[in-house]
């Protein structure tokens, strides 16, 4: 197996070191998203208490011409905390912080888009909007071929890996769970996890999560995930399409309600919100993915469970379709509905708040509203 050098070195030595007192002081990793939209970075300090907020946790900076996010000339950027985690790695008291990054003069980083989504999720706050998301990857080795499939071939065609059990049909199930434990340690609200329909590719989900609440527990349990990698020795990948050719990609399908759909009756509602989305389709195309599209029209082809990139659709428990109303819902009359075009690697802030700006704040068009001065 291709996996790192730094995966062989022996971790009882570390856990020595682990189990040192640390006479009251406590390590804060603060984490944020680099330039690429994409990658997460993280650097670590000592304060001299525990903190107990997120009030508690001084702002930082970081060097950002080294993260693509500012020029040499002027590279100080500012991490602004925003949520606070256990640390699965370090152990109590030590944090995981999530930050916002800004810029020298304090408007947010072009790739800081939970600076807009807090204010859209603050603007619909009596809607009660809850999400869930759920995230699928693939597992690769350090050379960048799928973790467990044969050097020079391919696997078995898809059908017995989904949900699947036993040495032949899945990869890398120790990962998997030392993530979920890493993430309910850290207190990320993951709630499932299973292996995908291709080999070596899994999924976690994470929710239900109201408001912002879901892009920083998504982020968070994204981090664990290469952080918990980074141990084993192997790469996840949130590649919308990591292998050509008869394999399925990889998604972020996006379930969604608010108070209202979830009353007795909320199907209409649902069926509204739906048609508005009907109406949207290019908008959340473009914000699904960092790429405007581009990613997604790799993995939305109308095949391997996905609907056509340019053709919007709707069904119940239908998932070739853009929009799935899950058939316990339909026989319920309420609930919610799951979005399921956006891609692996889209932003879950970007996302939730598009979602927002169609279904409650009745946005048309390509265009978005600033909602800056309300």
């Amino acid at each position: 197996m291709s996996v790192s050098h730094s995966s062989r070195l022996n971790k009882l030595v570390r856990e020595q070191y682990m189990r040192l007192p640390q006479d009251g002081r406590v390590q804060v990793t603060y984490v944020w998203i680099d330039g690429s939209g994409e990658g997460v970075r993280c650097k670590s300090r000592t304060l001299d208490k525990e903190p107990k907020s997120i009030e508690d946790v001084p702002e930082w900076n970081f060097d950002g011409s080294s993260t693509a996010q500012a020029e040499g000339s002027n590279s100080d950027m500012f991490l602004v905390p925003v949520c606070m985690f256990r640390d699965p790695f370090c152990l109590d008291p030590n944090k995981l912080v999530l930050c916002e990054v800004l810029k020298y003069n304090r408007k947010p980083a072009e790739t800081n888009l939970r600076h807009t989504c807090k204010k859209v999720m603050d603007l619909v706050k009596d809607s009660h909007p809850w999400f869930g998301m759920e995230q699928e990857y693939t597992l690769l080795g350090i050379n960048g071929h799928p973790y467990g499939w044969p050097d020079n071939g391919f696997p078995g065609p898809q059908g017995p890996y989904y949900c699947g059990v036993g040495a032949d049909k899945v990869y890398g199930r120790d990962i998997v769970e030392s993530h979920y434990k890493a993430c309910l340690y850290a207190g990320v609200k993951i709630c499932g996890t299973n292996a995908e329909v291709m080999p070596s590719q899994w999924e976690f989900q994470v929710g239900p999560c109201e408001g912002i609440e879901m892009g920083d527990h998504l982020w968070m349990a994204r981090f664990i995930l290469h952080r918990v990698c980074e141990d084993f020795g192997v790469v996840a990948t949130l590649d919308p399409k990591p292998m050509t050719g008869n394999w399925n990609g990889a998604g972020c399908h996006t379930n969604y309600s608010t108070e209202e759909m979830r009353r007795e009756g909320g199907l209409k509602h649902i069926e509204a919100a739906i048609e508005k989305l009907s109406k949207r389709h290019d908008y959340h195309i473009c914000v699904y993915d960092p790429r405007g599209g581009r990613d997604n029209s790799r993995r939305l082809t109308g095949h391997h469970e996905t609907s056509n990139i340019f053709e919007f659709s709707a069904g119940v428990a239908n998932r070739g379709a853009s929009i799935r109303i899950p058939r316990q819902v339909g026989q319920d009359g309420c609930g919610y509905f799951e979005d399921r075009r956006p891609a692996a690697n889209c932003d879950p802030y970007a996302v939730t708040e598009a979602i927002m700006r169609t279904t409650v704040l009745n946005e048309t068009g390509v265009e978005t509203k600033d909602y800056a001065d309300h």
